[in-house]
């Protein structure tokens, strides 16, 4: 019961947080030249505060979490980690591929405007505090890769050792620091898009487009929890349920950033074991990034059509697809990390106003991506599990009934 009411606890905060911050923000956006003039000045500096804390560890958690999980996973490491990147790309081209299906079925029959209004600019921090990661979330990533397979090869039990205590300290950061910090840093984010005009201006000119992409984002989480049940043999419905305050942790616009209450809700599924939840819930945060591939795939055909007359052929759409999901798997975890914008010059030709015109409608929805790329991950632990783990060959579940069995 205690957990239950822990994850009712933190989904009313990150709602709190998201409502009170755009109510906000469209209250300070209607007085910005009276009493409230210099309250976005210290809004501002506080979410860049939170988020610089927010980013120098999330480094640190993936090191920390992956790199143990590998050890644990022993001689089967390797195999594993090609079989999960793997599983990554794969979800991310489907998931693309399905857009552009979905696209030329849908686009067509719309009638979308096509003009946006300026946004109002934010001010300038008047206190800036930069606390720069030790590395980057893609170097984080690979040092953990490789430090987690060197270990197992070399049978290093002091660095294995090591590892684990560094995996305890993590996890104390992550729960006395990160999880307390992010309902403000959610709302915070949410008050700045509204000072700007985000949720107001935009969201006329773009709201159907939204949604369309957020019913495919649920189609696609659909999909891929569906195959996770049928590999693993285990209830899906045992991992998703879990996941509601991941998903609502959406103002972050970021996997990354996201992945300690990701973790924190794949712990509580009684259908996964710890070590592939640790090994693979911090790995798909930064290559596993479908709800964005499908945003960006839909957005591109729309703004196409809207800026130069006609959809891209299907021969070039598929190029394109190809290309953002390899990209995907590399992209940085961050806010807007999947837009690739080289491919979308050098591959469908778009100029600076499409450029600029797909950037504006990714930001106003990368939330939901966001979402969608962290609730998919569990279904990717789901079809680890049922490849390497379907009989609890490295280490029990958690308490699994039968009555959870699918």
């Amino acid at each position: 019961m205690a957990a239950k009411v822990g994850d009712f606890s933190l989904i009313l905060k990150l709602l709190g947080g998201i409502i009170i911050g755009a109510l906000l923000g469209l209250y300070i956006g209607e007085n910005a030249e009276g009493s409230l003039k210099h309250v976005m000045d210290v809004v501002v500096s506080l979410r860049h505060i939170f988020g610089q804390i927010i980013f120098f560890l999330v480094p640190l958690v993936i090191v920390g979490f992956i790199t143990p999980a590998i050890v644990r996973l022993g001689q089967n490491a390797s195999k594993i980690l090609l079989v999960a990147v793997a599983l990554a790309y794969v979800s991310s081209l489907g998931a693309a591929l399905f857009s552009m299906i979905s696209g030329y079925c849908i686009i067509p029959n719309l009638s979308i405007a096509t003009s946006t209004e300026t946004l109002r600019s934010l001010p300038e921090m008047v206190f800036r505090l930069d606390i720069p990661p030790l590395f980057s979330v893609m170097s984080a990533l690979v040092l953990a890769l490789t430090m987690g397979v060197a270990i197992v090869w070399t049978k290093s039990e002091t660095l294995g050792k090591i590892f684990c205590e560094m995996e305890r300290i993590m996890t104390a950061l992550v729960n006395r620091i990160m999880i307390p910090i992010l309902p403000f840093f959610v709302g915070l984010s949410f008050l700045g898009l509204a000072y700007e005009g985000s949720l107001s201006r935009h969201l006329p000119v773009f709201i159907m487009m939204v949604l369309i992409v957020i019913v495919g984002h649920f189609i696609w989480l659909a999909v891929l929890y569906g195959i996770g049940g049928a590999l693993s043999g285990r209830n899906p419905s045992q991992v998703f349920r879990h996941y509601a305050p991941a998903y609502l942790t959406v103002g972050t616009m970021s996997s990354a950033a996201t992945l300690p209450v990701a973790l924190e809700c794949a712990r509580k599924s009684s259908v996964l074991s710890r070590t592939m939840v640790e090994f693979m819930v911090p790995l798909g945060a930064t290559v596993h990034l479908c709800g964005s591939v499908l945003t960006e795939t839909f957005f591109v055909m729309t703004i196409s059509l809207m800026l130069y007359g006609s959809l891209p052929s299907v021969g070039t759409m598929l190029l394109f697809c190809v290309l953002l999901g390899i990209f995907a798997v590399g992209a940085p975890g961050v806010p807007g990390g999947t837009v690739v914008l080289g491919i979308v010059t050098g591959v469908l030709g778009f100029d600076p106003n499409g450029v600029a015109l797909l950037i504006a409608i990714f930001a106003l929805q990368d939330s939901f991506g966001t979402a969608c790329n962290v609730t998919g991950d569990g279904a990717l632990t789901l079809m680890l599990e049922g490849l390497f783990n379907r009989n609890g060959e490295l280490g029990p579940l958690q308490d699994v009934a039968p009555a959870e069995k699918v």
